[in-house]
């Protein structure tokens, strides 16, 4: 079983580059499920909307992931509530519409996968302690009793935050995978226990930027310029990063952790 899982992805150019390239992705590395991180699609770079939604769909995706940006665009509040393959963070301050799990069938195979979005405590918007909702989806979802394959998609600012949360889920699920730093990090890995993990999926976004969005106008906030405008996405060449995890049908744990960075700003991984 192949699951592949993308970070973030920016602005307008990264949902068009998904279109373009998550298809032939999908049909050369023979990928059996996949996850985008879409928080950030929308053209502005923050929020999503129910276009962007379809175009990933459309486009191969199967479940799509999100975090602090998730009401950015309001009318993902409305359709976010029909629309079921779209997460908001699982410990997002109750009641707050949608969902933030799910367990989906994969086309392929028919395999249960169970999807869950968590959201950091530190330097991010306000929400339920993320540890104890961790704790309590480990003890109501379980590996191969209740679906085959599960993904954590951990959308937080620090990395000692994520890094605990893959020990914490290490060996009760198949994949802890960190998102929202745009800024892909080099320990992907297999933990003790066959949990697969890295600290930060990145982003599908222009790298001639900051963090995706345009560098000259970031620069100009920075120095409190007053010709910076708000931020909006750098339109340039877009570099696709992301993760590709074997999974053993037997155990629902890794076998083998492949990244993937397709684009020719980062040294090329594919």
């Amino acid at each position: 079983m192949n699951i592949l899982v993308l970070g973030d992805v920016v602005g307008s150019s990264g949902v068009k580059a998904i279109k373009e390239k998550l298809p032939k992705i999908i049909k050369e590395k023979k990928i059996d499920f996949v996850i985008v991180n879409g928080e950030n699609a929308a053209d502005s770079g923050v929020g999503i909307t129910k276009k962007n939604t379809e175009d990933f769909f459309s486009a191969g995706t199967d479940v799509i992931t999100s975090g602090n940006h998730i009401w950015d665009e309001k009318e993902t509040m409305k359709f976010i509530t029909e629309e079921k393959r779209l997460l908001r963070p699982q410990n997002l301050i109750k009641p707050s519409p949608g969902e933030g799990f799910g367990i989906f069938e994969s086309k392929s195979n028919k395999k249960r996968v169970a999807v869950v979005n968590l959201m950091g405590n530190i330097f991010m918007k306000k929400c339920e302690d993320v540890f104890k909702e961790a704790k309590k989806f480990i003890e109501n979802i379980r590996l191969k009793k209740d679906a085959d394959f599960i993904v954590v998609d951990m959308h937080g600012e620090i990395t000692s935050e994520k890094m605990a949360m893959g020990y914490l889920f290490d060996g009760k699920v198949t994949m802890v995978v960190g998102t929202h730093t745009h800024v892909p990090t080099s320990d992907h890995r297999i933990m003790e226990k066959g949990t697969a993990y890295i600290t930060d999926l990145g982003m599908c976004g222009d790298y001639n930027s900051v963090i995706g969005m345009d560098r000259d106008n970031s620069l100009k906030r920075f120095f409190n310029d007053p010709s910076g405008k708000r931020h909006y996405p750098a339109t340039g060449e877009v570099t696709i990063c992301g993760l590709i995890v074997n999974a053993d049908e037997k155990t629902g744990l890794a076998n083998k952790v492949e990244p993937i960075i397709l684009g020719k700003s980062l040294q090329e991984r594919f």
